[in-house]
């Protein structure tokens, strides 16, 4: 189960790999084009694509879901919409923290016991500064209840804004940020 399908990714790979998927997004774009992307694949009906909010995911029973993969926003760094309501691509990074105490507690809430959780997330910068946004988001996680089993450091390529990061920060005095974390938990019984 992926509650930000966004693009699709996460359907067409385990489409590709023979496993059935949920895949959801608030974003009605993002819904659209993942089912456009995976119409053509043979197994589409072992995917269900919904429109539907990480913060509720009601249609999904308690401990149903043997993986949950998930790459969230990076609170308001890149707009997803102009006006969905609940998009976390919306707010500042503290009442995005907030609502990923609700995704955190609904992915725990669905995921089967002894079942791995794993999250991409990345840090921000704010005026020159380093927000951990990575390690504030690994927090909420252990503190709904999941154990962390590794952290994988993700190099980032081929970005559409490095260019102009890179005149920015020799110009200011700063590095870029040019990882994200994977953070892979498990369910404990």
């Amino acid at each position: 189960m992926d509650p930000f399908i966004g693009g699709g990714t996460t359907a067409i790979e385990a489409l590709l790999l023979n496993r059935y998927i949920i895949g959801v997004d608030i974003n009605d774009n993002a819904v659209r084009h993942t089912c456009a992307k995976i119409k053509s694949l043979e197994r589409k009906k072992c995917a269900k694509i919904k429109k539907g909010d990480a913060c509720d995911l009601y249609f999904i029973e308690d401990n149903s879901i043997d993986l949950v993969c998930m790459h969230p926003p990076y609170a308001n760094i890149i707009s997803y919409s102009s006006d969905t309501e609940g998009d976390l691509s919306l707010l500042n990074r503290n009442i995005f923290l907030e609502k990923m105490k609700l995704v955190a507690k609904e992915g725990y809430r669905v995921l089967k016991y002894n079942k791995v959780l794993a999250i991409m997330i990345g840090d921000i910068r704010e005026k020159g500064n380093v927000f951990p946004l990575g390690f504030k988001v690994l927090q909420v996680f252990l503190d709904e209840g999941f154990l962390l089993k590794e952290i994988v450091i993700k190099e980032q390529h081929n970005c559409r804004s490095t260019i102009k990061w890179e005149e920015l920060s020799q110009k200011r005095n700063f590095l870029l940020l040019k990882h994200e974390y994977i953070f892979i938990f498990y369910k404990k019984e």
